[in-house]
């Protein structure tokens, strides 16, 4: 590990479940700790590497506590991801909030590595060595202070030491925001982790936010469903379709008794709970044209990370998925549903992002939206959702 300012830290705190949120279980490691954002029970349904990959990568995961020091250090193991072919990966990035403002950024370098083979879909994990990150210069007083983890890269906690003792950060009467997505809501490009659309938004709402925006596998799996379900949250949204077309894991038959499902199963938790349904944003490659995605190999050749849609349009007619029939399903489903559910809503993507966004904010990669593009989402959201008379806003009298 690299830690050549020890000398100024000299309480050393456990990393425990009490001092995370974010994360729905925390294993124990060689190393640390690793917060994970599915249950054990979950993931021993399903040995999927990319969801084992995304689920373990911890968005909205963020160390909580109360301290009046000035200075705090983490040792990390991060795993960085290499895409043979594309550009190298910039570091993950921690963002340091102090009383819930944002008071410093950094990285750290070095960690195992992942190398993927997008044209033969094969991964390579190799050992290697931890780091440091250092913030100082926070104010000798008592406050509230976070870290935010690394959105895209999987992080071991290895130890936490500061020149002051810290505690838990008190309960603060904040609702608890739980969302479910694909790569969008999990960070895809973001610029940190206090950026990514989920993250901007629950800000601008005021809520505590457990994300479980889990890249290319939101796929109405029953296990992600029983863990929403078993999740105490108090506002609950669920962002359906993207995953569903690009891995082309069901036809149109599925795909309306399996939303049924996954939303029967979260109101067995969470029967009176607003739950606002999300239909997928614009993405043109998908709008009229079936999965699944596949990466653009001409692209790659020049170092470039793009995808295409490998579905044929005439398809549709047997029932494979495109967005524009995703989004025409879900919002037939949760009319239906929602006669008898008074607290089941529907938000229509294309209000998050659409045709014109994408015209002035294209998707870089064919699928995922830059940094600019997730500030966009995350204010539209807490403006659809949050604000007055909306989903998860207060009700006028």
């Amino acid at each position: 590990m690299n830690s050549e300012h020890r000398t100024t830290t000299s309480v050393t705190t456990p990393i425990t479940a009490d001092l995370l949120r974010g994360a729905l279980d925390l294993e124990r490691t060689a190393h640390g700790v690793l917060p994970h954002r599915l249950p054990a029970r979950a993931r021993a349904q399903c040995t999927d590497g990319q969801l084992a990959m995304a689920e373990a990568q911890p968005s909205g995961v963020r160390l909580v506590f109360r301290t009046r020091a000035t200075t705090v250090e983490l040792d990390t193991l991060p795993t960085k991801r290499v895409y043979i072919g594309a550009p190298p990966r910039p570091d993950g990035v921690y963002d340091l909030l102090v009383d819930g403002r944002l008071a410093g950024q950094a990285g750290v370098a070095g960690g195992n590595t992942l190398t993927i083979d997008m044209a033969t879909g094969t991964a390579e994990k190799r050992p290697g060595t931890g780091g440091t990150v250092r913030f100082s210069g926070m104010p000798d007083s008592p406050k509230d202070v976070e870290i935010w983890l690394p959105h895209n890269e999987t992080t071991e906690l290895v130890a936490l030491r500061t020149d002051a003792p810290v505690e838990p950060a008190p309960d603060r009467g904040r609702k608890v925001w739980l969302h479910h997505g694909s790569s969008i809501s999990h960070g895809s490009d973001a610029a940190s982790p206090t950026t990514t659309w989920p993250a901007l938004a629950a800000a601008l709402g005021g809520v505590e936010l457990i994300n479980l925006g889990l890249a290319g596998s939101a796929l109405l799996d029953p296990f992600t469903a029983r863990a929403l379900r078993d999740t105490p949250a108090d506002l609950i949204s669920v962002k359906i379709g993207i995953n569903l077309v690009n891995a082309d894991v069901m036809r149109l038959r599925a795909l309306t008794p399996a939303v049924h499902g996954f939303l029967d199963t979260i109101r067995e938790g969470h029967p009176k709970a607003p739950l606002l349904v999300v239909s997928p944003i614009h993405c043109p490659i998908h709008e009229d044209a079936p999965g699944p995605s596949a990466p653009d190999l001409e692209a790659l050749s020049t170092g470039q990370l793009r995808f295409r849609a490998g579905g044929d349009p005439a398809d549709v007619a047997s029932g494979k998925l495109t967005l524009k029939v995703v989004r025409e399903e879900l919002a037939r489903i949760v009319e239906q549903r929602a006669a008898e559910d008074a607290n089941l809503h529907l938000l229509d993507g294309l209000e998050l992002y659409g045709e014109a966004d994408f015209a002035e904010l294209p998707l870089p990669d064919g699928l995922h939206p830059d940094a600019a593009t997730h500030r966009r989402i995350g204010e539209r959201f807490a403006d659809l959702a949050f604000t007055a008379n909306r989903p998860f806003g207060e009700r006028s009298s």
